[in-house]
């Protein structure tokens, strides 16, 4: 992914978004009583599972609110549109924080590529959603806001914390651009994804961190990997 016009999303904190699960929207809130989860994943279920029956293109609220049990108006209480419930869908199948903090930058940043190559590897329900999700940002203010504050931000800054961590521990360059190596790690995978001309491997993470990794490694981590 990359980043929104202006923005360097390594460093951006992420801010609530009205009407999104978990948000603390007026509207939620007015209801004065708790919400019950147990329609937020019996909804995200139905998302997923439509989205691998009739792909993006057949995703509707009808669908959704029947496949789950409920009603249009309970789902337009907690997502404005069915875009902003795949964006829900891709955070919570991909994850918010997906680089951990082992030790080991290398395996950190690989551990952290790795989800996006789970989740986009073969013919996968993200994968499906993903053309079709990204051609809608580019016409919708409000869902570009909550793809970047929902998903992409928050993942993003994650990866550029353990990119911090390896220039502390003296295995990548201080003058090092993290935010263009944090294009590049994850460019290769969506960029497969989204135009299907390669495979996206098991390996692939560990390829991609590997490339990306020599260009600005210092001669510890050479040593450590060679």
């Amino acid at each position: 992914m990359v980043n929104s016009p202006g923005e360097r999303a390594s460093t951006r904190q992420p801010r609530s978004v009205e009407g999104e699960p978990g948000r603390g929207s007026a509207r939620s809130r007015g209801a004065g009583r708790p919400r019950d989860t147990r329609i937020d994943d019996a909804v995200r279920d139905a998302v997923l599972g439509t989205l691998k029956e009739s792909g993006y293109s057949g995703l509707t609220m009808e669908r959704i609110a029947a496949r789950a049990g409920t009603t249009k108006p309970a789902i337009h209480r907690r997502w404005h549109t069915r875009q902003h419930l795949v964006v829900d869908a891709l955070a919570t199948t991909l994850g918010t924080e997906p680089t951990p903090d082992t030790g080991c930058t290398h395996c950190d940043l690989v551990e952290g590529i790795g989800t996006l190559t789970k989740a986009f590897a073969g013919d996968t329900v993200l994968r499906r959603a993903l053309p079709g999700l990204v051609a809608d940002l580019q016409d919708d203010p409000a869902l570009a806001t909550s793809f970047f504050e929902r998903l992409f931000h928050p993942r993003r800054a994650t990866t550029a914390a353990a990119l911090r961590r390896g220039v502390e521990r003296g295995e990548i360059r201080a003058d090092a651009d993290l935010d263009l190596l944090l294009d590049m790690l994850g460019a290769t995978t969506y960029y497969r994804a989204l135009f299907g001309h390669l495979p996206i491997t098991p390996a692939l993470a560990e390829q991609v961190v590997n490339v990306v990794l020599e260009g600005v490694a210092t001669q510890r981590w050479r040593a450590a990997h060679r």
